[in-house]
């Protein structure tokens, strides 16, 4: 006990000393850390959406508030980068087209190779949100992130996810642990890859999932927490659209019981360079229909047999091509992107696994 007190004494004494030396030696300042650049391109939907009553969740005007709007409604979101918005377009989902998402993703591959550029933003309308996504992450050949967001809700509904989403969407695109994963999507507090996941519900905030392959991360506390290191899903192809400024036209048709092949006559005459049959099961559609895909397919034409359960793999088929782990709607920006390269049908079936 008779050495604690002197050896409390010294210590005290030697830190004095070092904080006198300290106050006495000039300190140069330190520059503030530059904050990561994030770009979110808007292109309407619910996130941007309002209505007259703080209840109206169904029947609100979609991309009715602009970018700047946007931005400003979060202003955490300039603690963690230095964001810029640019208005792509200001629809409902229903309206993304082939143009906007050609324009989207030239847009895209040209910010990110700029050196102050960590990742971008994508502003969504939900119902097509996982197609768009799907198409963005087999044209954008960047490892930075590319992150998708929209919103269950609209800006002036009580409790809108959409501030929350939006700020998570740019903390993620500024986070280097983003880079290399491929285009994500986050919606409420999850993140997921644009390769599996798919809208599951209609109105629920928890409506996008990937249910065979999970979720890749969460927000803990508005910071994203990954569940593993980056990896490639198996399969995944890019196409180089910097020279594309049109796309062959490819529909989806829907399987039922006595479908026959008039509408996928009626689809061709119309100009139709490809199908894809939203099918029963494990693609299966009748003999009828299988009969005339036999035909299609001595032609050369392409008929993509996908499953309307939305979830599991469809295997290779004798008549047409099985779409494998793609749903309808990302089967046929597969097709119309495997299309638009000149690819062959025996190319377009390895693309699919068959």
């Amino acid at each position: 006990m008779k050495l604690f007190a002197p050896t409390l004494l010294a210590a005290a004494l030697l830190a004095a000393t070092a904080t006198a030396a300290h106050a006495q030696t000039p300190v140069a300042a330190t520059a503030p850390a530059a904050l990561p650049g994030v770009t979110i391109y808007a292109t309407g939907g619910t996130i941007a959406g309002s209505s007259a009553s703080n209840t109206d969740t169904t029947n609100y005007k979609a991309g009715s508030i602009g970018i700047q709007t946007l931005i400003d409604a979060v202003p955490e979101m300039k603690k963690v980068a230095s964001v810029t918005g640019e208005q792509i377009a200001n629809v409902g989902s229903s309206d993304i087209n082939g143009e906007i998402l050609l324009k989207l993703s030239k847009a895209i591959n040209a910010k990110l190779a700029e050196p102050g550029t960590q990742g971008v933003v994508v502003t969504h309308g939900t119902d097509t949100l996982a197609e768009s996504a799907f198409f963005l992450d087999m044209t954008v050949n960047s490892p930075k992130p590319v992150v998708v967001v929209g919103a269950m809700r609209p800006a002036t509904a009580i409790s809108a996810d959409g501030p929350m989403n939006l700020l998570n969407a740019v903390t993620l695109a500024a986070s280097p642990d983003a880079v290399g994963r491929g285009t994500l999507i986050t919606l409420n507090d999850r993140i997921g890859s644009a390769f599996y996941t798919i809208k599951t519900n209609s109105t629920t905030v928890d409506t996008f999932k990937a249910e065979e392959q999970g979720y890749l991360g969460a927000f803990i506390g508005a910071q994203p927490k990954f569940w593993y290191s980056p990896a490639t899903p198996t399969g995944k192809l890019f196409f180089d659209v910097s020279r594309v400024t049109t796309l062959p036209k490819v529909v989806i048709l829907y399987a039922y019981q006595d479908q026959d092949a008039a509408l996928i006559d009626a689809a061709i005459r119309d100009g139709a360079k490809g199908i894809v049959i939203d099918g029963s099961g494990n693609g299966s559609v009748n003999s009828a229909v299988k009969k005339r895909i036999a035909e299609l397919d001595q032609q050369g034409f392409p008929v993509v047999r996908a499953t309307r359960t939305n979830s599991g793999v469809v295997t290779p088929k004798t008549e047409g091509i099985g779409s494998g782990v793609y749903s309808a709607s990302k089967a046929r920006w597969l097709l119309t992107l495997a299309l638009a390269q000149g690819a062959s049908v025996a190319q377009i079936k390895g693309y699919f696994g068959s």
